[in-house]
């Protein structure tokens, strides 16, 4: 089961690939500052993670206009979710658990996906800029999509 609401969130430092090179992502940049979104999800170039991806870069407007930034994380290399990113046009920053430490620590591990081994399972944490979990979704399986409208309304009451 996912952390739960009221749980500090555990900080990370994570690969991402950038046109710059692969910088760190960490949740602890954003502390004081704004709210993060985490979207866990299994794994790049799969149907419903693109779908969920592309949905969340159409709507990315209103995730900053919520004052919060959206990171996307799974067990993918960074090299991987920069050539999924640069096909589907995604322009949320993804984020490698490649170790799976991250999926292990937010308790969001889905074991043997497909018989191919464990990935993360869809999940979406928000956090305020305090770094305390205030929503918290862990799908049923990973061809279900979050709640993203009560993300959003988890959003503005923290705005």
């Amino acid at each position: 089961m996912a952390i739960p609401v009221g749980s500090k969130a555990p900080d990370f430092t994570l690969k991402s690939k950038q046109p710059s090179g692969l910088v760190d992502v960490k949740l602890s940049n954003n502390l004081g500052k704004k709210n993060t979104v985490l979207l866990f999800f299994p794994a790049a170039f799969t149907s419903v993670c693109t779908k969920e991806m592309c949905d969340i870069t159409a709507g990315f407007g209103a995730y900053s206009g919520l004052n919060a930034d959206v990171v996307g994380i799974s067990v993918d290399t960074p090299f991987a979710q920069e050539a999924w990113a640069q096909k589907e046009k995604i322009n949320v920053t993804l984020a490698s658990d490649l170790n799976k430490e991250v999926i292990k620590q937010y308790n969001v591990v889905f074991p043997m996906l497909a018989g191919i081994g464990d990935t993360a399972a869809r999940a979406v944490f928000v956090i305020d800029k305090n770094g305390v979990v205030q929503y918290s979704e862990q799908t049923p399986t990973p061809k279900d999509l979050p709640n993203f409208e009560k993300v959003k309304e988890t959003l503005a009451r923290l705005k």
